[in-house]
């Protein structure tokens, strides 16, 4: 189980930084900006993983296309989610 958190919280860096070239957004590439994304790719990953195996029952170990996939997914969906969020809380 923590071998698995491990390797979701890599393939979530990774993940990060690949929705981050995927969606630069207004922060651009400053260092604050792509640290943000790394860890909500992180997050991101987790929460993919972690659906993916108890939703869809995928067999979600080990590094292969279909993890990096959907760490990928996982990291755009919170990316998204935490951006609409920060917008409105900017329009408040």
């Amino acid at each position: 189980m923590v071998v698995n958190i491990l390797l979701w919280a890599l393939f979530g860096l990774i993940a990060g930084a690949v929705a981050k070239f995927l969606m630069p957004g207004k922060a651009g590439g400053d260092f604050s900006g792509w640290i943000m994304t790394i860890l909500l790719g992180i997050g991101g990953a987790l929460l993919g993983g972690f659906l993916s195996h108890n939703l869809l029952n995928l067999d979600v170990s080990g590094f292969n296309l279909t993890s990096f996939a959907i760490a990928v997914g996982g990291a755009l969906i919170v990316l998204i989610l935490y951006r609409l969020l920060m917008r409105g809380a900017s329009a408040r």
